[in-house]
C-alpha cells in the first residue's frame, strides 16, 4: 500500500508495451497500438519493498571461481516437456507458459509437478484463480494428488515470497501472473505496472534462491501474452501452449530459451485423464489421410530436431466473385500467395480466377520453407484433378524463378518417411546428390517446379 501522506500520481500506460504518458492518447507513439492506454496510479514516495532477508544480497564473484552447471538439469518425467526445455529444468530458471484460456496450462503444470515431486520433494503451487478444493478435484481426476505439492491460494506478491522463502520448495508455480499484485503499487492486478513489477521480483527471487519458477500467463486476442513485452524479455524461457479446440492434441512450442533450442515442440493429446504424450506424431497426423484424392500430399517437416510427416490439403475451385479468395491455415498466407504466383508464371497454371484454400491437417503451424514444394504440388493436384501417389512425400524450398533449392536435414526427413512406409520421395536435386541410398525408398531429385509437377502428377 502507499505510505500515509504520499501523493497519488495519475498517468496513462500502454497495455501492450508499457509506454507511459501524462495524458491519454489514441495511438501509442512507441509500439503503434490503438486504444491501448489505460489510466494507472502510483504513489509518489518510497521504493519497493526489499526481498526476504533470508535471501541476502548478491555479492560480486570472479567468473573463474564459478563452477559449471552442466548436467544439473532436473528431468520432469514428461519427455515431451523435457524436450522443449532442452533436457530438463535448470535450477533458478524462470519459465513463462502462455496459452488461450482453457487450453490446459494448469493441467500441464499440475501433471509435471506430480511427477517432479517424486524426485525433488516439496513443490509450491500458488493459485490466484482457483481454491484449493478446485485444484484438489482436478488433481484427483488427473491422478496427480502427490503429497509433496503444497497449495497456496494467494495473490499478494509479498505473501507469496515470504511463504516461498520459509518453505524453500524445489520449484514453484504462479497461476497466474495477471492475478498477482504488490502492495507497493496502487494500480489494479493485471495492469502493466503490476505484471511487470511482480514478474521482475519473482525473477530476482528465483536467481537468488536457485529455485525454478513457472509463471502462467494469459494470452490476448492477438495471441501475445497479456502485459508488456518486457515480461517475455526478463524470463529465461517462453513456452506457448497452443491447439485447435476442434482437435484433442496440443502443441507446446518454444519461443525463447536461454538453455536450449527455440525450435523444439512437444505434442500432447488431451483426454479425460489429462495430457498424454504423443511418441510418434507422424502416425497421428496421417492416421485419417484420404487415399487417391486430388489436392492432398505429405510433406517431411522438421520441428527442432524432430522430423514430422504432415499432410497438406488444397482446394482449388472457380470463383463466383470478382475477387478470388485465398485462405491459408497452418502456413504463412503471404508465402502461399507467392507460391501461387510462381505456379502461374513458371508452370503455366491459370489460377487467376480460382478460389484457393490451403490447410495443414491437424492444426499444426509450419513456418519452414521446406514445405514450399508440398504446397505447390497440392495446389497443382487440385487444379488438375489428379491425385498424388499416396506413397509419395515431397519437400523443398522454391525460389522466385521456380528453382527448387536444397534444405537442411534432408537425410533425417527421408529416414522418417521410410519408417512411416513411404516408397517415393521428391526432393531438391541438390539434396538428392548428397543422400546415400535409403532402403525401400526411391529418391527423385528435381531442379524446378515443372520437373516437380511432372514427377508427382504424370
Amino acid at each position: 500500500m502507499s505510505k500515509p501522506g504520499s501523493k497519488i500520481k495519475t498517468f496513462y500506460q500502454c497495455q501492450a508495451c508499457g509506454y507511459a504518458s501524462p495524458k491519454w492518447v489514441g495511438k501509442c507513439p512507441d509500439c503503434g497500438g490503438w486504444n491501448s492506454f489505460v489510466e494507472e496510479k502510483t504513489s509518489g514516495g518510497g521504493r519497493l519493498a526489499s526481498m526476504p532477508a533470508s535471501l541476502g544480497r548478491s555479492l560480486p564473484v570472479a567468473l573463474s571461481e564459478i563452477s559449471g552447471s552442466s548436467g544439473q538439469r532436473t528431468p520432469t518425467g514428461m519427455q515431451e516437456f523435457d524436450r522443449v526445455l532442452g533436457g530438463g529444468i535448470v535450477p533458478g530458471s524462470v519459465i513463462l507458459v502462455g496459452g488461450d484460456p482453457g487450453i490446459g496450462k494448469s493441467t500441464l503444470l499440475l501433471q509435471i509437478f506430480a511427477g517432479l515431486s517424486r524426485k525433488a520433494g516439496k513443490l509450491l503451487y500458488v493459485s490466484g484463480e482457483e481454491s484449493p478444493e478446485q485444484i484438489k478435484m482436478r488433481a484427483d481426476r488427473l491422478g496427480a494428488s502427490a503429497e509433496g505439492i503444497i497449495l497456496l491460494p494467494e495473490t499478494s506478491l509479498e505473501g507469496i515470497l515470504d511463504a516461498a522463502a520459509e518453505l524453500s520448495p524445489a520449484a514453484m508455480v504462479i497461476d497466474s501472473i495477471q492475478t498477482v499484485y504488490t502492495q507497493e503499487l496502487v494500480s489494479a492486478p493485471g495492469s502493466v505496472g503490476q505484471v511487470r513489477e511482480s514478474a521482475a521480483r519473482l525473477v530476482l527471487f528465483a536467481k537468488r534462491s536457485n529455485i525454478p519458477v513457472f509463471i502462467i500467463g494469459h494470452v490476448t486476442k492477438d495471441g501475445s501474452i497479456a502485459g508488456p513485452r518486457v515480461l517475455e524479455h526478463i524470463v529465461d524461457t517462453v513456452l506457448y501452449f497452443e491447439g485447435d479446440r476442434g482437435h484433442t492434441y496440443r502443441i507446446l512450442r518454444t519461443i525463447k530459451n536461454r538453455f536450449g533450442s527455440t525450435n523444439e515442440i512437444g505434442i500432447f493429446e488431451m483426454s479425460d485423464a489429462g495430457l498424454r504424450e504423443i511418441e510418434n506424431p507422424s502416425e497421428l497426423f496421417l492416421s485419417e489421410r484420404p487415399q487417391n484424392v486430388s489436392g492432398t500430399t505429405v510433406v517431411a517437416s522438421i520441428e527442432g530436431t524432430r522430423p514430422i510427416m504432415v499432410e497438406i490439403q488444397a482446394l482449388v475451385s472457380t470463383s463466383n466473385f470478382g475477387m478470388p479468395r485465398r485462405t491459408a491455415i497452418g502456413v504463412d498466407f503471404n508465402r502461399a500467395n507467392l507460391l501461387v504466383a510462381i505456379l502461374e508464371k513458371r508452370a503455366g497454371l491459370l489460377l487467376g480466377g480460382m478460389d484457393i484454400f490451403i490447410n495443414v491437417v491437424g492444426g499444426l503451424k509450419i513456418i519452414e520453407p521446406a514445405v514450399d514444394l508440398g504446397i505447390i504440388a497440392t495446389i497443382a493436384s487440385s487444379a488438375r484433378e489428379k491425385p498424388i501417389d499416396p506413397q509419395t512425400c515431397v519437400f523443398g524450398e522454391i525460389g522466385l524463378s521456380g528453382e527448387v533449392r536444397a534444405v537442411a536435414q534432408a537425410e533425417t526427413r527421408l529416414k522418417e518417411a521410410a519408417k512411416i512406409g513411404f516408397r517415393r520421395a521428391v526432393i531438391p536435386a541438390g539434396s538428392a546428390e548428397k543422400i546415400k541410398k535409403i532402403d525401400n525408398l526411391t529418391i527423385i531429385g528435381v531442379k524446378d517446379v515443372s520437373e516437380c509437377l511432372k514427377a508427382v502428377l504424370d
